[in-house]
């Protein structure tokens, strides 16, 4: 390409003002934004909810709707104004010019309509006819990695995995040879695996076509290994931007340091240390704080900061700007000090308080009728574990694993087809009672998305008392009892008469575990409990999980799709695929020498923030998990093991022997019949 024309910015944002005129007030989601792209180039726009990263993308397509509008500014691509164009030229150049990709495919595509005729009909609308639209379709799916393309270009949505639908939605963005691709959150329902291949479609589109590509997205991993230039977004406004590599190694804004240093990191070993956490919550949108609007939640924040909106200003290295008045003058910021342990963590009880042995959970049981013959569909086959009380299990694995049906069997959600589930002394399942009684005194659920979980229409006193009176706390205790699990998980007797809408995530997940602890449980059984949640409050609930762990002695079993989490948090790890565990083992040990070739795929996958660990060595799956319905012969995970039979054809043992779990040199438990042939590809201790 001409270096002229890559110095020259593909797309430039001037000044941009977006504004939503509401019941509540006027919201200015988007307040002066400025930035820019050039031909090739990935620039990451991060920030949490709120910040305007989405309306920004959107308003850069002229695709915000009432009562929405742009109020200022300039979005000019090659050179031309796109806030000044007729509606029509407008529609002409969405899809062929700039294209967007979504971050939810299922909601993105048509379930009534194939792939094909989907990324047909993106052709067809700007004059390509059907015959070459179609042609055209079948070359795209083969472009973004769908294998058997040409058979599958006929097939439903829902008829492909996540990933695969992910990679269609992209297709369809391609259908048009656009200059500049806008991502909005691509990757964040994904699993790892599924993530870096779509990461690696990007970066493959950005070499080969010359894409530019704008990415949205709230993981710092993924920007330091994907982008070229970061926009960081604060309520509504542009608060830093530059070069990644300068500004990941020397932020100049103390929000982007304390959101760097707030992320748990796969490559750390946390030694049972807390996670620096940014106190409060992102601003409300509708009602900004004067001056700089992180200054309430800033740990260096000034008088100044409190009156005047810091401008954008550059510092040291080349394009790199921050809108700070601390650092203004050139002083660096200090490391956020770790929080302390609220007290010391007690020992670890001998005894389990749940032992697993030999689990199976048929999730088609029950759907059998006169015509249709009952066919067993074991999500959970044969599956054993242990969680004593002070200790965290963590337990991760692709979606459709199993992971989620598992903790549902554990507190009789899902009905055990066979096999044994003990808590303490009893068995539950069956018609024990003191089984159902042990389980519901001693095992809590604390779910993923807690205001789905909540009443809407119960405070939380309610909500608390509801639950107290389920243990037999007397009437009169109650009131009390309330308060002080309020205070337990940080919130204060202010907020306990308000109904779940007007919190936070983050405090709404602060509610759900209260409500948990009113049960006084020796276990809690956490279902993704922190995945969505912005990295700031994420750091905030995990530190009071550690807290409640260490002062109650609970015994934790975590279930997360994000290995960083589970690194920090966790004594032990169960990996599983497929229904099975391929390996269990000292936390430490699976992830610095792990044994199973799935395990080292799953820490390969997972990015860091930090720029240097670019070129460290991947593992990019291929394919997708198999239907647990017909899961393959011998080993499960044969079928994109990269040392199985697809690359080494004479272990042939792999797909005619199902591997046990065996004890291996490392210390922990592998189904592998080459385990730890790829133990060098660990995470550093």
């Amino acid at each position: 390409m001409n270096q002229a024309l890559e110095d020259m910015a593909l797309l430039e944002v001037r000044g941009l003002r977006t504004r939503f005129d509401t019941a509540d007030g006027v919201v200015h989601a988007v307040n002066d934004v400025t930035f820019s792209i050039r031909p090739g180039q990935i620039v990451g726009i991060v920030g949490e909810s709120g910040s305007g990263k989405s309306v920004a993308a959107r308003s850069i397509l002229r695709m915000v709707r009432p009562p929405g509008r742009i109020t200022a500014g300039e979005v000019r691509y090659r050179g031309t104004d796109l806030l000044t164009l007729p509606e029509k030229r407008m529609r002409e150049l969405r899809g062929r010019e700039i294209a967007m990709v979504f971050q939810d495919p299922q909601s993105a595509l048509n379930p009534a309509m194939t792939v094909g005729d989907q990324i047909a009909e993106a052709l067809i609308v700007h004059g390509t006819t059907k015959r070459e639209a179609r042609k055209r379709a079948g070359e795209l799916l083969n472009q973004v990695g769908i294998p058997d393309a040409g058979r599958r270009i006929d097939d439903y949505p829902h008829q492909f995995s996540g990933g695969m639908r992910q990679r269609v939605v992209i297709a369809v963005a391609l259908a048009g040879s656009p200059s500049l691709l806008i991502a909005d959150e691509p990757t964040t329902a994904l699993d790892v695996t599924v993530q870096a291949q779509i990461l690696r479609l990007l970066g493959r589109l950005r070499d080969e076509l010359g894409i530019a590509v704008l990415m949205i997205t709230h993981d710092m991993g993924v920007v330091a290994e994907m982008c070229d230039e970061v926009v960081v977004m604060y309520g509504g406004r542009v608060m830093e931007r530059g070069p990644v590599d300068v500004i990941f190694a020397r932020p100049e804004l103390p929000y982007t340091a304390d959101l760097l240093a707030a992320m748990p990191r796969i490559d750390e070993h946390s030694a049972g240390r807390r996670l620096p956490a940014i106190p409060g919550a992102p601003p409300d949108p509708a009602n900004l704080p004067p001056g700089c609007p992180f200054h309430p939640r800033c740990r260096l924040s000034e008088d100044i900061c409190a009156q005047e909106v810091p401008a954008l200003s550059p510092r040291a290295g080349d394009g790199h700007l921050a809108a700070c008045h601390v650092t203004q003058g050139g002083a660096a910021i200090p490391p956020m000090r770790t929080a302390a342990a609220t007290s010391a963590r007690r020992e670890q009880d001998p005894a389990p308080l749940l032992e697993i042995d030999g689990l199976r959970v048929d999730v088609n049981a029950g759907r059998a009728g006169l015509i249709r013959r009952h066919r067993p569909v074991y999500a959970v086959d044969g599956v054993g574990l242990t969680v004593s009380g002070g200790e965290t299990l963590g337990l991760v694995g692709e979606s459709g694993c199993g992971k989620s049906t598992l903790a549902r069997a554990i507190v009789g959600i899902n009905v055990a087809a066979a096999g044994s589930i003990r808590v303490g002394a009893h068995t539950v399942g069956g018609k024990d009672p003191a089984g159902a009684r042990e389980l519901r005194e001693t095992v809590q659920y604390v779910f993923q998305d807690p205001y789905a979980s909540l009443n809407p229409r119960r405070t939380v006193r309610q909500s608390l008392d509801e639950a107290l009176a389920v243990r037999g706390l007397p009437v009169a205790e109650r009131a009390a009892e309330v308060t002080t699990l309020a205070e337990r998980v940080g919130l204060n007797e202010g907020q306990i008469d308000r109904y779940p809408h007007a919190f936070s995530g983050g405090q709404r997940q602060r509610i759900g575990i209260a409500r948990a602890l009113a049960a006084r449980p020796k276990l809690l059984v956490l279902d993704e409990p922190v995945s969505a949640l912005d990295v700031s409050i994420q750091a905030q609930i995990i530190n009071l999980l550690e807290s409640l762990r260490d002062e109650l002695g609970l015994g934790y079993l975590f279930i997360a799709h994000d290995l960083a989490v589970v690194r920090h948090l966790s004594d032990r790890v169960a990996v599983m695929y497929l229904g099975q565990f391929v390996e269990i083992g000292d936390a430490e040990s699976v992830y610095t020498a792990p044994q199973h070739p799935y395990t080292a795929a799953l820490l390969a996958s997972s990015p860091i923030p930090d720029t240097t660990g670019r070129d460290r060595e991947r593992i990019v799956l291929g394919g997708d998990l198999p239907s647990p319905m017909n899961p393959p012969t011998g080993c499960r995970f044969r079928t994109r093991c990269p040392i199985g039979p697809l690359h080494r054809p004479d272990r042939t043992v792999c797909a005619e022997q199902a591997p046990t779990l065996t004890p291996t040199g490392a210390g922990q438990l592998a189904a592998c019949h080459f385990a730890g042939e790829l133990a060098g590809t660990g995470v550093p201790a």
